[in-house]
């Protein structure tokens, strides 16, 4: 992922975003010329730990891809949308968004005591209305599935994060096109839209400069 200077994003801002998002899509490239292996996935990242978990179902593929590569990538995008080049001075459309990547080394976990670390760990963060519910191997009414599913730890060896919204922009364009958002109201506009504003905020009184075209 292209990263320019000014769309770079800090660890306070990833933290606050990730705070709020839980879905990404992990990447492994295993071996061979199959390709990269995808998987769209819920996890519970630890940011102090760096560390994040999750469990998929034992066939999953991505397992093999990590015995013979551990290195994957979990990916989670936000708050996209299209900016029309009508709305800005270079007359060069783009996109706006919000991504972080991790960069992890993945390891499996396969001991009933260790998968159901991983699942009360999930429960108590998508779950938390239930408390009581809690996996004990061999108990019902979790322990039984365990066989099914294999988990995986993820050991956080990077992070690189991006919040493209207009930041070469001056200012007052910049927040020209928040209005033109709020105006538009679209799929993702809301998202974008706080987005951009925050970070304009941010820059009150940085100094303007010319936007080159946009094709990241």
């Amino acid at each position: 992922m292209l990263i320019r200077n000014w769309d770079k994003g800090t660890e306070g801002e990833w933290r606050a975003f990730l705070a709020e998002r839980d879905f990404g899509l992990l990447a492994a490239n295993g071996s061979g010329d199959g390709g990269p292996v995808l998987v769209p996935t819920h996890f519970v990242l630890d940011p102090d730990r760096g560390e994040i978990l999750l469990h998929l179902a034992a066939p999953n593929p991505l397992f093999a891809a990590i015995t013979a590569n551990p290195r994957v990538t979990l990916a989670v995008t936000d708050d996209y949308t299209f900016v029309p080049g009508t709305w800005r001075a270079t007359q060069v459309p783009t996109s706006h968004y919000a991504s972080v990547q991790f960069d992890c080394l993945a390891q499996a976990v396969d001991s009933a005591a260790g998968k159901a670390e991983i699942l009360n760990r999930q429960l108590a963060h998508f779950q938390p209305q239930t408390p009581e519910a809690r996996v004990v191997p061999g108990s019902e009414p979790f322990g039984p599935h365990l066989s099914g599913i294999r988990g995986l730890r993820l050991t956080v060896r990077q992070v690189r994060a991006k919040f493209k919204y207009d930041d070469k922009l001056p200012v007052d364009q910049q927040a020209a096109l928040a209005e033109r958002l709020a105006d538009r109201a679209g799929p993702g506009d809301a998202g974008a839209r706080a987005q951009l504003l925050r970070r304009n905020a941010r820059r009150g009184g940085a100094p303007t400069g010319t936007c080159p075209a946009d094709h990241e």
